[in-house]
């Protein structure tokens, strides 16, 4: 039996450590915090768009425990706002838990509040990786799914300091890159309007903050749309500075556009306070998360790793990575296929057999590819990628990757020897 240590508890690790942990090894899920999912703590939008189309590749391919999960703990389904269809939207106050019990179920190994400050590497492949308190803790391979965001210092530089977002920063210490220690150079997403990154995604409110009539219809409907008045809107707003590329759709200049995650989710990078508390339902509006919501979050995309399609890291031979440290890649779902490829992956590096990326001939698989291809031609990175929105979801839509259909997905993936193959 190999042992697999995975770096980083949020969706990404969670989905690494989950899948080599069913395939019988011995797994380690090192998280800096008390909790697990990270921004996943924060977000709850799932299967719109594009995202449907993967999440039952990933099922049918064997790797959807997680998003399976996921699904029980949806609280609202087939949801359509502004360019956005069919969404699921999970309970950001229940998800965390659910995971943590599948993950100990599979017998992974959590060491919470651990953050590495080291890496021991001899002749190119890491022996061990040590932690703040001088623990080492040895593997056979490792999966690093630190994510890009942060510390405080690259928030302050790029963005507007620290909000203390889900990332508690302040309270844990920063992200450490596990592929930079190991002496890998790294990139950074080029900014809009910044030097480097994006806004991280939207920022929520407590209900309780809100009218009763708004959270009626939240609850009842799981969206609530407010249209802002002209004198209040932000002319201003540079929709490129946030994470995600699909909401530079003008009606989320125009509207308010919340979703019921177990907060009241605003699909906005940030909106001042004081202009919120204008618009009827919100004159006691107060920000959950975020606390500093009316500027924005975390800047994301600072710490991009060199990684093939097989998600393994080049110069390191027995390192992968997944979720943004492959890439400027946005959302949940993606954090969460790439963890299963990678997790997959660490278990057949550790067994000695052929490492494994899904054909183009799927949507998983041609997103990987692609956004792979792309980094690798480009010198400046600039684009993000989603299965949700911009240019990554106009490409499944136009190469035919794009299904809502779930038996033909499955024929499909029948049809390709694919079909439980990361089982």
């Amino acid at each position: 039996m190999a042992t697999i240590v995975v770096i980083g508890g949020g969706w990404a690790g969670c989905a690494a450590a989950l899948t080599a942990g069913l395939a019988g090894e011995d797994v380690f899920l090192i998280e800096r915090t008390d909790m697990l999912l990270g921004t996943g703590l924060a977000g709850g939008v799932m299967r719109n768009n594009g995202r449907w189309t993967v999440t039952e590749e990933a099922i049918a391919m064997g790797g959807g425990e997680i998003f399976k999960i996921i699904d029980k703990t949806s609280i609202h389904r087939n949801i359509d706002f502004p360019g956005q269809a069919h969404s699921s939207i999970y309970d950001v106050t229940k998800i965390e838990l659910r995971i943590r019990e599948a993950l100990e179920k599979a017998g992974v190994k959590l060491l919470l509040k651990k953050r590495i400050d080291d890496v021991i590497i001899v002749n190119g492949i890491i022996k061990a990786v040590v932690t703040d308190h001088d623990e080492e803790i040895d593997g056979d391979v490792f999966v690093e799914t630190t994510g890009s965001a942060g510390p405080l210092s690259n928030c302050k530089r790029y963005g507007n300091g620290c909000a203390m977002c889900v990332l508690r920063c302040p309270s844990f210490g920063g992200r450490v890159s596990v592929s930079e220690k190991a002496g890998i150079k790294e990139r950074k997403l080029a900014g809009s309007g910044r030097k480097y990154g994006r806004i991280s995604g939207g920022c929520s409110l407590l209900k309780d903050s809100i009218s009763k009539e708004l959270v009626q219809q939240l609850n009842h409907y799981g969206k609530v749309e407010v249209s802002i008045p002209k004198k209040l809107r932000l002319a201003d707003v540079d929709v490129k500075s946030k994470t995600c590329p699909q909401y530079s759709d003008s009606a989320f200049k125009e509207k308010l556009i919340f979703l019921d995650n177990g907060h009241a989710k605003l699909m906005m990078p940030f909106f001042p306070l004081e202009k919120l508390r204008q618009i009827s339902g919100f004159e006691n509006a107060i920000y959950a998360d975020p606390l500093t919501g009316g500027i924005g979050n975390s800047i994301r995309y600072l710490s991009i790793a060199p990684t093939d399609i097989f998600l393994k890291v080049k110069g390191i031979d027995n390192l992968f990575c997944a979720g943004e440290k492959i890439g400027p890649i946005a959302g949940h779902t993606e954090a969460i296929t790439t963890g299963v490829i990678a997790g997959n992956n660490a278990v057949r590096f550790s067994k000695r057999k052929g490492l494994f990326s899904p054909p183009r001939d799927t949507a998983m698989g041609d997103f990987i590819n692609y956004v792979n291809h792309s980094l690798k031609k480009s010198e400046k990175l600039t684009e993000i990628y989603t299965f949700s929105g911009a240019g990554y979801f106009e490409r499944m839509k136009k190469n035919g990757l794009y299904q809502v259909d779930k038996d033909q997905i499955i024929k499909k993936i029948i049809k390709l020897g694919l079909k439980g193959i990361f089982g």
